[in-house]
């Protein structure tokens, strides 16, 4: 990593993990694998910052530590890259046992339990799939009826314009948004798992 941290992908260890690289992976991480319109692509640190964002609509009062699990619902791609569900699903259950593995990690290293409590993994899966239905319909010239059926209705009350962004911007806003979340959470930040004072 640019950091220096060296990572080990098959025993993933949170002390190797630093937010710094899963913005900066994310932000050149490219949605849709860069099939999109625009002069940049939709980056899956943006991506990120969107779910985030839905999760809040969805249900206002949802605690920070968990709003910071949607900022981090896709920070395994900064080191496996972004790979459509459909393929992830042939690649079969090895792959998901690695993804876990490396999820679990990261949500150590940044002070939340290594598994996210169901209720909110489905919280953040609805979030997720909204913030694909705009982009469909945005930036991969998907149809609104397509998208609707692919991806199915955004919630109510919810609009959102897609203007992705250069890497360097999205990955300092994912950076901002996450110091943000956990001191929001009452987490240190990064040292939270690992100080030693």
């Amino acid at each position: 990593m640019l950091s220096g941290r060296r990572l080990d992908l098959l025993d993933p260890s949170p002390m190797d993990i630093e937010i710094e690289d899963i913005a900066h992976g994310l932000a050149r991480v490219a949605r849709w694998n860069g099939q999109t319109v625009g002069e940049h692509a939709f980056s899956v640190a943006q991506h990120c910052l969107v779910v985030e964002e839905i999760v809040a609509h969805i249900q206002p009062d949802v605690e920070p530590r968990w709003r910071l699990a949607a900022l981090l619902h896709d920070a395994p791609e900064y080191v496996i890259g972004d790979m459509i569900s459909p393929f992830k699903a042939a690649l079969g259950v090895d792959y998901r046992t690695f993804e876990d593995s490396l999820e679990a990690a990261i949500h150590l290293r940044f002070g939340l339990p290594a598994r996210t409590p169901p209720l909110i993994k489905k919280l953040i899966k609805q979030a997720d799939r909204a913030s694909a239905f705009f982009e469909a319909v945005q930036l991969a010239g998907f149809s609104p009826a397509e998208a609707l059926e692919v991806f199915g209705p955004p919630p109510g009350g919810y609009s959102l314009h897609i203007d992705p962004l250069p890497a360097s911007i999205a990955q300092a806003r994912y950076v901002h948004r996450y110091n943000f979340l956990s001191e929001a959470a009452g987490y240190r930040g990064a040292d939270l798992a690992f100080d030693t004072e």
